[in-house]
């Protein structure tokens, strides 16, 4: 008898620690996942630049430095690659300089544009706009999904005792996307 409620106990364990096991599994690869849509909305943002900088252009070649800026900062930030593997704060943050440099090239690109009546009401440029516009708001979406996949996932490593299965099979905590420092500055428009 012992030996038959030894073994359910050893059984109960077993199926316990592989249901715990799991869990953590499917919540690592919701942060991964969420981190791809991260990159898939920045990536998305980088590829409206190049369209938006040929408009631009048409209207105010002039402006060629404020547009080489904003080309300077895509190519940045499309050089930065935060494998899912190896993410880390210092990778993020990395990530986020990169795409803050994007943001604010990006700003003085559209504030370029009211020096220029034609281009404001250029269609095209309006679309471009309002894309970009949509981008920055899927980012935002994006960025908050992986914060919330993250906290879950954090959440199930850390508790008992689940926090056991995760120190044998070396589940870390991950880290969280931050807000870049100088978006506790308001921005500055200047026309």
């Amino acid at each position: 008898m012992k030996k038959i409620i030894l073994a359910a106990m050893v059984a109960m364990f077993t199926l316990s620690s592989c249901s715990t096991y799991n869990g953590m599994v499917e919540k690592e690869e919701a942060v991964k996942s969420a981190w791809s849509n991260v990159e898939t909305q920045y990536q998305r943002r980088a590829d409206l630049i190049p369209n938006l900088v040929s408009t631009v252009k048409g209207y105010a070649a002039h402006e060629e430095s404020t547009l080489t800026a904003v080309v300077d900062a895509r190519a940045k930030a499309t050089s930065i690659n935060v494998s899912l593997d190896d993410l880390n704060e210092q990778s993020i943050a990395e990530y986020q300089q990169a795409q803050s440099a994007v943001t604010s090239a990006l700003g003085r690109l559209i504030a370029v544009s009211e020096n220029y009546p034609d281009l404001k009401a250029n269609q095209n440029f309006l679309e471009l706009q309002a894309q970009l516009e949509g981008t920055e708001n899927r980012i935002t979406v994006a960025r908050k999904e992986f914060n919330d996949a993250t906290q879950a996932y954090n959440t199930a490593v850390r508790r008992f005792p689940a926090n056991l299965i995760a120190m044998m099979f070396d589940f870390e905590q991950k880290p969280y996307f931050a807000a870049d420092e100088a978006a506790a500055q308001a921005p500055k428009v200047e026309f």
